[in-house]
């Protein structure tokens, strides 16, 4: 009997571990079930984590070609060395001390780098650390070859990475912008593409052992970098090269303080062939402060003060005023007032007008830029005097409704979309803000503000024929093998004027630098017509400050480029107006690059008997022989020594020379002596700097104006005064007019 109940407990036990075993069990199934079922994807990524190493492989960037494939920007391969501490196990604290200290010694003398900083991170307790960032290739290669014939293999490493070089440095520079530390564009058309130029990165992935350290011949797999995307520019490297420099000149000349502006533009594509703002800066190393003023607002500054006055500095520098930097026009802006009227119907060329010297509209006196008026004119004389008081009635005529059909029409109220970052939009009055005093400032172009790019667009869209196109910088997009995979065309907006107005505003256009206020911008042999500009800065606390500008067009008969530029606040000895110090600026730079261009000149009967001669080659022949050639050539031969061969001559062969200038023979052992002062020209009329230049043997190269009257003088040669050169030197003199004062 009593084995019953001892029975039946042991059942029960049996049951009870029975269901606790199948309890865990259960359990333990639904743990797996959530490990590998439900959670599984978790954990196999955990894993891989903890078992494998994934190292980046950077991708280059796109190059950056201008329109002829001159490389502006590119990438190459570079190197981050770093050191795995954890890897250091000699066996004892003496001999991993020793290794230490051989290793931040060694590198410390291949990377010039302080030893102390290398050892800190070789005594860490991690398994990376980077000693030194995007190291060139000669730098590399010792670090490899020291790595190879030292035993810590393994503790050293190199890894690629990718760094971008600018080939010509201070070039474009706003326009291009730069990257940062990660190879991403950070301002310039390296923002405005970051996603097209900065490609795919790769992978390394080796497996980890217990350690934490890579068992590379165990298991690796790679995943190679696609590169990025090339970009070409519409921009020229000649035509850019030429502006920069022109407007470095300009600047100094002209002591201009918050930097000069300019923009060469294909009127009918919107093609930019250059852009610059000087000064510029180098995107090769973006953060220096290049401009010595912008530098001096640093001088004294320290702690958080000289943070925020550096990062004021660099953003300055950095800024591209083309595109960011609003600005009261001036009288540029009258193009696109004397296009509405024409347009509409309310002015004919033939129209008169009186001008007092000021008008009076709804209680506001409008002067005149000249004193006492300009009296009776008509409304080309008015253009060519750019008179704001024929303006004034210009707009009165269109009225607000029709005024601000055109000033939209023309672009002027929205950005242009031109494909670069950054782009302002304009400060102006809307249509029914459009009052009486309102209207008659903006139909002189004042008070309402427009970038330079917007200005040049509509400049643009005048003389093209009327149609107004999108500005663009980018040309084409090609592959790493130079295929091209998409282009950029012309995008075009609407008509805004007619076929036969724009060929008015042209021939007004030149009219004005032949006859008008833009008289220094004229390029003999080229049509080139043009607008001064000169206007108040209205916001600024200095009365005086201004904005002097021009903005001409050329061949006027087939406009194929336009040239904006603008000084701000300059404080030239000689004058402040546009068509004194900034005219001649756009003369220069379409004598450069018209003719570049493809541009045929096309000279008047009085610009031929000025035309320039080349040099004959004399060296070598017989003096009769060479006294011959030269004569000619309608030069004057002029004999130094007493042999009847021709040893050396100045000007060198091909050299151009005006006509009736002397060709300096040197015969038999005769030598070229620089010994001739080069004599002060600036302030000279044309006929007294030949006069002077002629006294001491030397010839005169005219640049720039007409050459009509006496106002036109020199204000720069190429040789400095006092410079000893050989008799017979040609001296490039540029002349402008001084005396032209118009707003």
């Amino acid at each position: 009997m009593a084995k019953g109940p001892n029975l039946s407990m042991q059942k029960k036990m049996m049951i009870v571990l029975a269901f606790v075993f199948l309890a865990g069990f259960i359990i333990l199934i639904g743990r797996l079930v959530k490990l590998q079922v439900i959670n599984g994807r978790f954990y196999a990524q955990l894993a891989a984590k903890q078992q494998l190493s994934v190292t980046a492989v950077p991708a280059n960037r796109g190059t950056i070609f201008d329109r002829n494939l001159k490389p502006l920007a590119q990438s190459a391969t570079v190197w981050d060395v770093c050191v795995y501490p954890s890897y250091i196990k000699e066996g004892s604290a003496a001999k991993d001390e020793a290794m230490r200290q051989n290793i931040a010694g060694e590198l410390s003398k291949i990377l010039s780098m302080d030893k102390q900083t290398i050892y800190n991170k070789l005594i860490k307790k991690s398994s990376y650390e980077v000693i030194a960032k995007k190291i060139e290739k000669p730098t590399a290669d010792l670090v490899r070859q020291y790595i190879n014939t030292q035993k810590n293999g393994g503790i050293i490493g190199l890894s690629e990475d990718s760094k971008r070089y600018y080939l010509f440095g201070n070039f474009a520079s706003q326009l291009l912008g730069f990257t940062g530390a990660d190879n991403q564009g950070l301002s310039g058309i390296e923002a405005q593409y970051d996603s097209t130029l900065k490609g795919v990165p790769g992978r390394i992935v080796t497996a980890k052992n217990a350690q934490g350290t890579d068992m590379k011949y165990d298991y690796e797999a790679q995943i190679p970098a696609q590169n990025g995307t090339n970009l070409v520019l519409t921009i020229d490297e000649v035509v850019q090269s030429t502006l920069e420099n022109t407007l470095t000149q300009a600047l100094k000349d002209n002591n201009v303080t918050s930097k000069v502006t300019g923009i060469a533009m294909n009127v009918k594509t919107g093609e930019i062939l250059g852009m610059a703002t000087v000064p510029g800066f180098d995107p090769n190393t973006p953060f220096e402060i290049y401009d010595p003023m912008l530098k001096a607002t640093l001088t004294g500054k320290t702690g958080d003060d000289l943070k925020t006055a550096t990062a004021a500095a660099q953003q300055n520098q950095w800024r591209n005023k083309a595109i960011t930097d609003p600005y009261e026009p001036g009288s540029t802006f009258k193009i696109i007032t004397a296009s509405a009227g024409l347009e509409e119907g309310v002015v004919k060329e033939s129209d008169t007008f009186f001008d007092s010297g000021s008008v009076l509209v709804s209680g506001t006196t409008f002067h005149c830029w000249k004193s006492g008026g300009h009296g009776k004119q008509t409304f080309l004389q008015g253009f060519e005097n750019s008179c704001n008081m024929v303006f004034i009635e210009v707009g009165r005529r269109l009225g607000a409704v029709n005024f601000f059909k055109y000033f939209s029409n023309f672009g002027l109220t929205a950005k242009t979309g031109i494909d670069l970052p950054g782009e302002a939009t304009s400060i102006y009055y809307k249509q029914a803000d459009l009052r009486p005093v309102e209207l008659a400032s903006i139909s002189f172009g004042q008070s309402n503000k427009i970038t330079p790019i917007e200005l040049i667009t509509a400049v643009a869209a005048a003389a093209n024929g009327g149609t107004l196109v999108t500005p663009h910088v980018v040309k084409e997009f090609t592959d790493q093998n130079g295929n091209v995979i998409k282009t950029v065309g012309t995008t075009v907006k609407r008509q805004v004027i007619s076929a036969e107005t724009s060929k008015e505003i042209c021939r007004m256009l030149e009219l004005e630098v032949s006859e008008g206020t833009g008289k220094n911008a004229y390029v003999a042999g080229y049509r080139v017509g043009g607008k001064t500009g000169t206007s108040q800065k209205l916001d600024s606390k200095d009365p005086t400050a201004r904005i002097a500008s021009f903005v001409g067009v050329a061949p006027c008969d087939d406009p194929q480029v336009a040239v904006l530029i603008l000084m701000d606040d300059p404080h030239s000895t000689i004058s402040n107006f546009g068509g004194v110090i900034a005219a001649p600026v756009v003369g220069s730079i379409m004598a450069q690059i018209l003719p570049y261009l493809g541009v045929e000149p096309i000279y008047t009967p009085e610009e031929q008997q000025k035309l320039d001669i080349k040099t004959p080659s004399v060296v070598g022949k017989s003096l009769s022989e060479a006294q011959s050639s030269v004569k000619a050539a309608l030069l004057v031969p002029s004999v130094v020594g007493t042999g009847q061969t021709v040893t050396g001559q100045v000007p060198a062969a091909g050299d151009q020379i005006p006509k009736g200038g002397k060709v300096i023979l040197y015969t038999g052992n005769a030598t070229i002596d620089s010994s001739v002062d080069v004599p002060i020209l600036t302030g000279l009329t044309a006929d007294q700097v030949n006069q002077k230049l002629a006294s001491v043997g030397l010839n005169a190269k005219f640049i720039g104006a007409g050459l009509s009257d006496s106002a036109e003088k020199a204000y720069e040669q190429d040789h400095a005064p006092g410079t000893k050169v050989p008799r017979g030197t040609v001296i490039a003199v540029k002349f402008r007019n001084e005396q032209i004062t118009v707003q």
